[in-house]
C-alpha cells in the first residue's frame, strides 16, 4: 500500500490551563476500534477530507466542541486498531467536560497527566500523549 492510499484519521489532544487533558471514554462495544478505552477525540477522514477538516468535524460531531487554536503536531499509525495513519493536533479549551454534548462514547473528563499510566489507553494514543507531554515546557 502506498502512503497516499493509506486510510487517514485525526485526533486532538486538548489541554486546559491546569495542564489536564480532555479524554474520551469510548463505548464498550465490539464493532469499534479500541472499545472501552480512554482516548482523545477524533476519527477517520471522510473521502476527500483533509486531516484538519476531519478533526474540526469530529470535535463538533462528538462533543459540540470548537477549538480555535488547533496545531498540527505529528503523525502516528494506529497499527492494531483502525489501521489509519493518524494526524495528531493539539489545542486548548477551558470548560467543564461534563457540560459538552457527548454523542459518542460513555463520558468526557479532564485527566491529570500523572494519571495516564493507570488508564486503559490505545497504544498509539499513549505514544502520542507521551510525545506531546515530553515536548511541553
Amino acid at each position: 500500500m502506498r502512503v497516499d492510499d493509506q486510510p487517514r484519521g485525526a485526533v486532538a489532544i486538548i489541554a486546559n490551563a491546569r495542564g489536564d487533558l480532555l479524554l474520551h471514554l469510548r463505548d464498550d462495544v465490539p464493532h469499534i476500534a479500541w472499545p472501552g478505552h480512554w482516548s482523545v477525540l477524533g476519527g477517520g477522514c471522510d473521502p476527500g477530507e483533509s486531516p484538519h477538516q476531519a478533526i474540526v468535524r469530529e470535535l463538533h460531531e462528538e462533543a459540540g466542541l470548537a477549538v480555535a487554536d488547533l496545531d498540527e503536531l505529528f503523525e502516528v499509525p494506529d497499527v492494531h486498531g483502525s489501521g489509519q495513519l493518524i494526524t495528531v493536533y493539539s489545542g486548548t479549551w477551558e470548560g467543564e467536560a461534563a457540560a459538552l454534548a457527548l454523542t459518542e462514547g460513555t463520558k468526557l473528563d479532564w485527566v491529570a497527566p500523572d494519571l495516564l499510566d493507570i488508564l486503559l489507553i490505545p497504544p498509539f494514543i499513549r505514544t502520542a500523549l507521551h510525545r506531546y507531554l515530553a515536548d511541553r515546557p
